[in-house]
């Protein structure tokens, strides 16, 4: 028996891009530009995905993560990672209380709405695999006891892509857990002088009011599960994977022979949910085409893995991603 969730209502609708808009408005009042990082982070919002963000600094990923949290009224932690942090400096340790002679647990910054995970690359293994209970299974265990993560709980980590020294590459496992892949460019040169016109407005001195509740955020994410996906855009989904997993049969062969390893079916999951949020951030209640090849990138990216023979040839994933979702027929 197929279950087919409850088609949106025009009144549903309405409500949630009058929630959107409001959220969206917020956030720009603080972020200049940077569109395609504020649809990604509520890309991953509305559907309890994780993000990771790469660019060089500066490029307003704390500022848009903070605002995105108090426009919604939820608590922001953003964690700096080092070579020496430990596990327990994420997820809490137990101390012991001399005055009682128990043990108590103190709850680490990850028990947050929103978690900014800076320069993620620069913790050990041991330290990243610490963030892989908590962003799947949305908890942490200390001394035994699990402890729920606060809704909504979204992840946003960032690694610079210039500084190598001193970082451990995150494992293609750890990697997987992040629905989306966002690479960010600078500025405009129009947009950067408004950054300065904003500053010196004072327009960053003030606090953010926030436009709606972590309430509001729960019923965006049970309307982004109602989307309607027809199947042909599934069949859309599933072949591009198909695709990305067997590229000799679809690519010329200076591609394919280029690609180690194709995505994982968390990548169609990821797909799915990705483009049924996007649907409702447009202001749609359906999923088209058009939805999917816009995540083709933020999905894929992370999850094909390139020979060293690519980097020498000067290939990148969104070149090798290109020429997959043109190989498949669109519906």
């Amino acid at each position: 028996m197929t279950f087919s969730p409850a088609p949106i209502t025009p009144p549903e609708l309405a409500t949630a891009n009058q929630t959107i808009g409001a959220i969206v408005d917020a956030v720009a009042r603080r972020v200049v530009g940077q569109v395609r990082l504020r649809e990604t982070m509520l890309i991953g919002l509305l559907t309890g995905g994780h993000v990771l963000l790469e660019s060089m600094p500066g490029l307003a990923k704390t500022t848009a993560a903070e605002s995105l949290a108090s426009a919604i009224d939820g608590t922001f932690k953003r964690i700096q990672c080092t070579p020496d942090l430990l596990p327990s400096d994420l997820i809490g340790t137990q101390i012991y209380d001399a005055n009682t002679g128990e043990f108590v647990t103190k709850l680490g910054p990850v028990h947050a709405n929103f978690v900014l995970l800076d320069e993620i690359n620069r913790s050990s293994a041991k330290t990243q695999s610490a963030m892989l209970e908590a962003m799947q299974e949305r908890q942490t265990t200390i001394g035994g006891e699990r402890y729920q993560l606060p809704k909504p709980f979204l992840v946003i980590a960032t690694q610079n892509p210039i500084e190598q020294e001193g970082t451990y590459v995150l494992a293609e496992a750890q990697l997987d857990r992040f629905m989306l892949k966002d690479v960010l460019d600078y500025p405009t040169p129009r947009e950067e002088a408004e950054i300065l016109q904003r500053i010196d407005q004072g327009v960053f001195d003030s606090a953010l009011e926030p436009v709606c509740h972590a309430d509001d955020i729960l019923h965006l994410q049970s309307l982004a599960k109602r989307v309607y996906l027809d199947p042909a855009v599934t069949e859309y989904i599933v072949s591009i994977a198909y695709v990305s997993r067997n590229p000799e049969q679809y690519l010329p062969r200076e591609l394919a022979q280029l690609v180690q390893v194709g995505a994982s079916p968390r990548a169609s999951i990821n797909f799915t949910a990705g483009a049924r949020a996007l649907a409702l951030l447009h202001g749609r209640n359906h999923v088209v085409p058009e939805d999917v090849r816009n995540l083709a990138h933020r999905v894929l990216r992370h999850r094909i893995l390139l020979g060293f023979e690519a980097e020498a040839q000067n290939v990148t994933p969104e070149q090798v991603i290109d020429a997959m979702i043109a190989a498949v027929r669109t519906p």
